[in-house]
């Protein structure tokens, strides 16, 4: 198993170097190599601005600002698309390593929001707000368990005394719009920093789902569904920063979230015989939504440091109330007559607070690191579902209904030790979880209580041999904790026949992994390679009765993974930059289901080429390609996808004025099809299609009237870093 996986790596990578050769091989004039910073292989030039990434404990550190790579990009989610190690899908969702699911942190700390006010205000900030990015595929012990992976954010700061402001405006034209609004503003004096950031966001989407299901023997169902999802979001966020005294810091920042949806869907169910001569059922279904949803948050932060000894206390509080309207109303296609009727009215409502204590002291070469961390979180959802009778009128419809409760306490602390011995860097340290849980599932009269201790080692250290080389190594282990939505047993439908449910006995999973890295100026490799022991994940259940199919929750007793990634620049010419990026996977489950178990080795690549070319007149113009093969489970084959982006940039008044203009997704090619491997059981094929293929427009302009720059009194640990 591990020998094929090493040979498919291998020649994944000289293939990938062969056609780096190829690309450039005669095309290079000798003048290029006139930079002392410029390696020549065989013809290709290797050349990217060292300002633009590094590495830091073996992760890629990537500027943003003023980075030719990102210029025509509209907002921070479009970089994070682009940047090494991070892949952006369809529902905006972001994922690193591997289809993991990171922690964001801004500035060095961790953000509490929910994903749709984490994707409003990833929305809200251009390019030009952005001082870098940080991927971190491998945490230490210092961070919270369950974050596999982090991306850190560094904004921009306003160092100067007065204001600065900056306003961006974006819009997406397909069959629909959506337009994205946002202004930023930042005001300093000697003792106070005042900043504010409002955005309002509105449009359409649109998503279509495709299936066909049945088992052998059975009735055939094909299942086409067709959403258009009209809303608004509207956020804002203010905060202060106070610096008390040459020791003492205080931050504060609050913020609200109000989001708006009203969404359509309208679909059919053609059911056949096995024959498919026969029809069943030949149903039409509409089922429109009113949705909403409103939270707000709190921050507080204070720090102490005096010389070599630094204290921080941060605390946050989240408030989430999400409310939810449905009808399901199914009808006879070729008759228009009713064949049956249900509404839903959902409440739900989730509570986070967390506090934290953390303390360095450095000694020497070596530094000290010690914290503590609680956190509480309260979620309640009330689901009620009323049925149309055959009276005519709506009654409470028990098997469908829910009320769900779940709470959860967790009490963590860690140490951690750092040293640098010459070119070496040691880190190593030891973190400790106590989760108390709690779910109720007051409908079915459930409660599952669990109350566990894990110990969570993490080891990494570096070697620099020289500017241009660098080597890492690092371990680590890490739970993962089913979130809400995976316990909780309701009902989430596609079709009238087709929904998935969550499992409230689902078990945490743990992942063990190491992960090499080496740096040869600016092109970055890393191999992982790990175990994950109760993974979570859902299977499909088909009743050949009523024709219903369930996607359940469960747990695999575990997967062994593999992931090869490298990243590289290449300069063709002065006007005409490269980077590419190419990562395989290696996948192996260990899946019971129904009365066989399935384990398969499955592997799959992505590459990625984005290119940049820089113009007369200061025209960008940028061509991104992503295409990712065929690639799967132990159940489920994902067919190929490919998608093609091209956007210009332009900026007015001494940078001070940038417009955008481009087209994503240009041959609508990134719909996702996955079929069922094991035809003797049931033949599952489904497809899912965005309106990613739009046209863009952006707008964004930077004022203020700041002169004097203001004493930096302290620099957090974060910002040192990525100087």
């Amino acid at each position: 198993m591990m020998f094929k996986l090493w040979l498919f790596l291998l020649l994944l990578f000289l293939s990938l170097f062969g056609k780096a050769q190829e690309i450039a091989k005669g095309k290079i004039s000798d003048s290029l190599k006139e930079e002392s910073s410029t390696t020549s292989i065989s013809e290709v030039v290797l050349r990217a601005a060292p300002r633009n990434l590094k590495l830091n404990d073996g992760n890629i550190v990537m500027s943003v600002a003023g980075n030719k790579n990102f210029k025509t990009s509209t907002n921070l989610l479009e970089v994070l698309r682009k940047t090494p190690g991070v892949t952006i899908d369809q529902e905006e969702g972001i994922f690193i390593g591997g289809r993991i699911a990171p922690a964001i942190f801004i500035d060095g700390k961790a953000v509490v929001m929910s994903n749709q006010e984490l994707q409003g205000y990833l929305r809200s900030l251009s390019p030009e707000m952005v001082e870098s990015v940080e991927i971190n595929t491998n945490p230490s012990s210092r961070y919270d368990a369950e974050f596999k992976g982090i991306i850190d954010i560094k904004l921009k700061k306003n160092m100067n005394l007065g204001w600065k402001g900056n306003y961006n405006g974006n819009m997406y034209i397909n069959k629909f719009t959506y337009r994205e609004n946002s202004l930023n503003l930042s005001y300093n004096t000697e003792k106070v920093a005042y900043r504010f950031l409002t955005g309002y966001n509105n449009g359409i989407y649109t998503y279509r789902y495709n299936a066909l299901q049945n088992l052998a023997n059975t009735n055939i169902m094909r299942t086409r569904m067709y959403q258009i999802d009209a809303g608004a979001v509207y956020n804002i966020q203010a905060g202060m920063d106070f610096r008390l005294n040459e020791k003492n810091r205080l931050g504060i920042n609050i913020r609200r979230n109000l989001r708006e949806s009203h969404r359509t869907r309208s679909g059919t169910l053609y059911i056949t015989g096995k024959n498919e001569s026969e029809v069943v059922l030949n149903s039409e279904n509409d089922n429109p939504t009113d949705y909403s949803q409103g939270n707000y948050g709190i921050t507080a932060d204070y720090t102490f440091q005096n010389k070599d000894f630094k204290l921080n206390f941060l605390g946050n509080y989240l408030a989430v109330k999400n409310k939810q309207q449905d009808d399901f109303i199914n009808r006879d296609k070729p008759t228009s007559d009713l064949l049956s009727y249900w509404k839903s009215d959902l409440l739900n409502k989730i509570n986070i607070q967390t506090v934290q204590a953390d303390a360095s002291y450095k000694a020497g070469n070596a530094d000290f690191e010690a914290g503590v961390k609680y956190s509480h979180s309260d979620t309640n959802n009330n689901i009620r579902y009323d049925t149309l009778s055959t009276g005519n009128q709506f009654v409470f419809d028990p098997t469908r209904s829910n009320i769900f409760r779940y709470k959860e306490k967790i009490l963590a602390g860690y140490i951690a030790y750092k040293q640098k011995f010459g070119q070496l860097q040691i880190n190593a340290g030891l973190r400790f979880e106590n989760t108390q849980s709690i779910s109720n599932a007051v409908t079915v009269d459930s409660v599952v209580s669990r109350n566990y201790l894990e110990w969570l080692p993490s080891f990494s250290a570096s070697y620099s041999f020289n500017p241009s080389h660098e080597l890492s190594l690092s371990y680590s282990r890490k739970i993962t904790r089913p979130v809400f939505s995976q316990l909780n047993p309701f009902r989430f439908y596609f079709s009238p026949l087709n929904y998935w449910i969550g499992n409230p006995y689902l078990q945490p999973s743990f992942t063990s992994q190491i992960k090499a890295t080496y740096r040869h100026k600016n092109w970055v490799t890393s191999f992982t390679i790990g175990k994950e022991k109760d993974v979570m994940t859902r299977y499909p259940l088909y009743n050949p009765v009523t024709n219903v199919l369930e996607y359940l929750g469960t747990n695999l007793p575990y997967r062994n993974f593999a992931i090869m990634e490298t990243s590289f620049p290449v300069k063709i010419a002065k006007w005409w930059n490269i980077t590419g990026q190419v990562t395989g996977y290696y996948n192996y489950e260990f899946r019971p289901y129904l009365d066989e178990v399935f384990a398969l080795d499955t592997y799959n690549y992505e590459i990625r080429i984005n290119q940049v070319f820089s113009l007369p007149k200061g025209y960008t113009i940028n061509l991104f390609g992503n295409y990712e093969s065929k690639s799967g489970n132990s159940l489920y084959r994902i067919k190929p996808r490919y998608s093609i982006d091209l956007s210009v940039h332009k900026s007015w008044f001494n940078n001070t004025l940038h417009t955008k203009i481009g087209y994503n997704n240009i041959f609508d090619s990134y719909d996702q099809r996955l079929e069922f491997r094991h035809k003797q059981i049931m033949d599952n094929q489904f497809t899912h299609w965005w309106d990613s293929s739009r046209v863009f427009f952006s707008l964004s302009y930077n004022f203020g009237d700041s002169k004097y720059q203001v004493k930096e009194i302290q620099k957090t640990d974060e910002e040192n870093r990525t100087r």
